[in-house]
C-alpha cells in the first residue's frame, strides 16, 4: 500500500515527461490494477492509493485543493480506519466506508483546531475523496467531492472487435448540480446565502462550488449559520 506522498510511490517518466508518474500493471484478488498521474500544478496536491489482499482491494483518489496537507492526511488515515471499522463488523459494508470517512475528518479537523493559530494556511486546505473497495465479489463506490469513478463495460463479444462503454459509477457533490444545490439549501433553513451565485457559477457561501473532505474554513462558516 502507498502511503507517502506520491513521487515516493510512483516511478516517474522518462526525459519527455517529468510530470508523469506510473504503477505499472500489479496483481490485486480479482484481476490486475495499474494507476498514473499527471502533475498540473507546480505543487502536486492530489493523492491516490491502492491496497490488496486475498480478500479485498480498495482503491482510493484524493483531489487535494489549496494545499497538499488535506488530500496527503486523508491518503494517510482512511485506509486505516476503514480496516479498523471493518473488522469491528465483521466485513465490508457500507456503513464501514461511512465511518471511515467520518473519522478521518474529524481527526483532520482535530489537527487544524491544534494547528492553524500557528499555521493558517491549513484551516482552507482540503481534498475530494473516491474511494472504490472490492469485497466477496461485491464493488462499493463513495465519493466526497466532484472526482467520478467509471467502469467500462465490454459490449461486443466480436473477437475481432472489442467495444467497451464507459458507465458512471458516482455522483458530483457540486453545487452547480440543481439537486445537490436544493439539498444544502434544505440542510441550511435559516441561511439565507448558503449558496449563492458568484463570478458566473453557484458557490458554497460563495466560496466554492464542491462538497469535500475537510475545509474547516468552510465548515465553521456553515456551522456558525446551522
Amino acid at each position: 500500500m502507498c502511503t507517502s506522498p506520491l513521487k515516493m510511490c510512483f516511478r516517474v517518466g522518462d526525459d519527455r515527461d517529468k510530470l508523469l508518474w506510473q504503477v505499472g500493471l500489479k496483481p490485486h484478488a480479482s484481476g490486475n490494477y495499474s494507476m498514473a498521474v499527471v502533475q498540473a500544478n507546480s505543487l502536486l496536491e492530489d493523492q491516490g492509493q491502492v491496497f490488496t489482499s486475498p480478500s479485498a482491494t480498495y482503491v482510493g483518489i484524493y483531489d487535494g485543493h489549496g494545499g497538499p496537507e488535506a488530500s496527503r492526511f486523508v491518503n494517510q488515515h482512511l485506509f486505516t480506519f476503514l480496516q479498523k471499522f471493518r473488522t469491528e463488523q465483521g466485513g465490508l459494508s457500507a456503513d464501514a466506508i461511512k465511518k471511515a470517512f467520518d473519522a478521518t475528518e474529524e481527526k483532520f479537523l482535530g489537527l487544524v483546531n491544534r494547528s492553524w493559530t500557528f499555521q493558517p494556511h491549513i484551516a482552507s486546505v482540503g481534498s475530494c475523496c473516491l474511494l472504490g473497495a472490492l469485497s466477496n465479489d461485491v464493488l462499493y463506490v463513495a465519493n466526497l467531492g466532484d472526482s467520478r469513478a467509471v467502469l467500462g463495460r465490454r459490449v461486443s463479444e466480436s473477437k475481432t472487435i472489442s467495444a467497451v462503454v464507459a458507465e458512471r459509477l458516482s455522483t458530483d457533490h457540486n453545487v452547480g448540480v440543481e439537486e445537490v444545490r436544493k439539498e444544502v439549501v434544505a440542510l441550511h433553513p435559516d441561511d439565507s446565502d448558503v449558496v449563492a451565485y458568484s463570478q458566473g457559477v453557484w458557490r458554497i457561501k460563495g466560496i466554492i462550488q464542491v462538497l469535500n473532505f475537510t475545509n474547516f474554513f468552510l465548515i465553521q462558516s456553515l456551522s456558525k449559520r446551522s
